[in-house]
């Protein structure tokens, strides 16, 4: 199986700055997507932002310009790195991936446990 270790939350000022980190472990042959998703309470889980394997990304419309997702292929990790945090960022952070992993090629997405996000004064 695969595991994704979620790291980088905690509290955080409005206007501050955190950045995510999110390892996947396990026997990977390879990882195509990977995303950060995330859930306010009382809130449906709600898309962040995706990249592809080669780099692409997509993001939500509320994070545009103040969050950035990369990953690094090689760590099989991703980040992402919030920037003029928002009370209203504050949410459980979940990241996942889809991945082909061993011993026999299956492919499945996988999620992390969380962490939190709290933006406050």
């Amino acid at each position: 199986q695969v595991q994704l270790v979620e790291s980088g939350g905690g509290l955080v000022q409005p206007g501050g700055s955190l950045r995510l980190s999110c390892a996947a472990s396990g026997i990977i042959y390879s990882i195509n997507a990977m995303g950060w998703y995330r859930q306010a309470p009382g809130k449906q889980r709600e898309l962040v932002a995706t990249v592809t394997s080669s780099g692409t990304t997509n993001d939500a419309d509320s994070v545009k310009g103040r969050f950035t997702i990369s990953r690094d292929n090689a760590k099989n990790t991703v980040y992402l790195q919030m920037n003029s945090l928002k009370p209203e960022d504050t949410a459980v952070y979940y990241c996942n991936a889809d991945v082909v992993y061993g011993p026999v090629g299956s492919r499945r997405t996988f999620w992390g446990q969380g962490t939190q996000v709290t933006v406050s004064s």
